[in-house]
């Protein structure tokens, strides 16, 4: 899964792209003039592989990851046409960072300290940005239709038509009840308003304490209501001094701040559920791997995220929960317990499930 980071300039968004992936790119207080933006991998904090690869001991254990992209700070009136924009169209979400901390030596592009405010702007933002390419595709498909008159052309106008209305109205494309074939229209257009939107609020230390009340503290209830949008916090700053210290003195930190958890895992936890998303495992001598799917698929789809052959050739998938595993021990005992079931190709995963697929192929 891959996640964009965007926002305006000077909020924290390297900062935090350093702490979901590891990665040390440097973050000068006024700015580096970079225009490329910035890539890395984040693997994703999981207490059930983690208890899987003590069982097994296996000779690797792969996390699940995130791709984040860090794309250069935005201004009000960039978005359309934007270079460093459209590196997020190939996205499966975005992430908006939001500054909530005061730092008088860093005046705020758009003036006072305001998130509720900044989040509509750079929503109204991906909306220009959107209509502006529906426009453009409109206006040459009514050129063209006439002359080639071709089916699939004309479904394609209807649906772009419907996504301009909305756009127009000034609404993101993430509420909009698509159907089926409009969808399949649109997707090559990537529409950033359509993708699910991560809101991170990056706090002061003052605010260190609020962590769980952002959303009411910074009035963003009204986003946060919103189909396809969640809302985060974290502390880029504070965050940042935690990730320098042993993990000890970190917890010891945390627990002083009153912050249950680092911000990986809350952000990862919370683009999770943005997107809807599951963990399979699958488990071994040779490797324990977390797989993320999207919530409710079937079973012999889900075998194609580890390798297509499975999923043309797939016959059953020997299925046992997580829950169950670690109850009975072992394998053979979860067998012996009648755990361990035969699923067929329309089972829909469930989370935690242990797979092993059998397979023609």
């Amino acid at each position: 899964m891959k996640i964009g980071l965007f926002g305006f300039p000077q909020v924290g968004k390297t900062t935090l792209f350093n702490l979901l992936t590891g990665a040390h790119v440097e973050t000068p207080r006024f700015g580096s003039g970079r225009t490329d933006p910035n890539l890395g991998i984040a693997r994703v904090p999981d207490a059930r592989l983690d208890r899987l690869t003590a069982m097994f001991h296996p000779k690797k254990s792969t996390p699940a990851t995130f791709e984040y992209v860090d794309i250069v700070g935005l201004q009000k009136g960039d978005a359309k046409g934007s270079l460093s924009l459209a590196v997020l169209k190939p996205m499966d979400a975005l992430a908006h960072v939001v500054r909530a901390f005061p730092d008088e030596a860093i005046p705020h592009s758009e003036g006072a300290l305001d998130p509720a405010r900044d989040v509509e702007t750079m929503e109204m933002e991906l909306i220009l940005a959107d209509l502006d390419s529906a426009q453009r595709r409109i206006e040459r498909l009514k050129v063209s239709l006439p002359k080639t008159n071709r089916p699939e052309e004309k479904k394609e106008l209807a649906a772009l038509e419907k996504a301009r209305a909305q756009l127009e109205a000034g609404h993101t494309l993430r509420g909009v009840d698509f159907s089926a074939e409009d969808e399949r229209a649109l997707r090559g257009f990537a529409f950033y308003s359509a993708k699910p939107l991560l809101v991170v609020v990056n706090l002061g230390e003052n605010d260190i304490a609020h962590f769980g009340s952002a959303v009411e503290r910074f009035g963003l209830q009204q986003a946060a209501a919103r189909p396809g949008v969640a809302v985060a916090a974290a502390s880029g700053k504070i965050e940042e001094e935690m990730a320098a210290l042993s993990e000890e003195d970190a917890a010891s930190f945390r627990r002083d701040l009153g912050i249950t958890e680092p911000a990986l895992r809350r952000i990862i936890h919370s683009s999770y559920e943005l997107l809807g998303l599951i963990s399979f495992y699958t488990v071994g001598e040779d490797e324990c791997r977390a797989w993320p799917i999207r919530r409710g698929i079937a079973a012999a789809r889900a075998a194609g995220t580890i390798h297509s052959d499975l999923e043309k050739g797939f016959i059953r998938a020997e299925v046992v929960s997580y829950q169950d595993l670690v109850s009975c021990g072992t394998m053979q005992a979860a067998k012996e317990k009648g755990q361990l079931r035969l699923e067929g190709k329309e089972y829909v995963v469930a989370d935690g499930d242990i797979m092993h697929i059998r397979s023609g192929i």
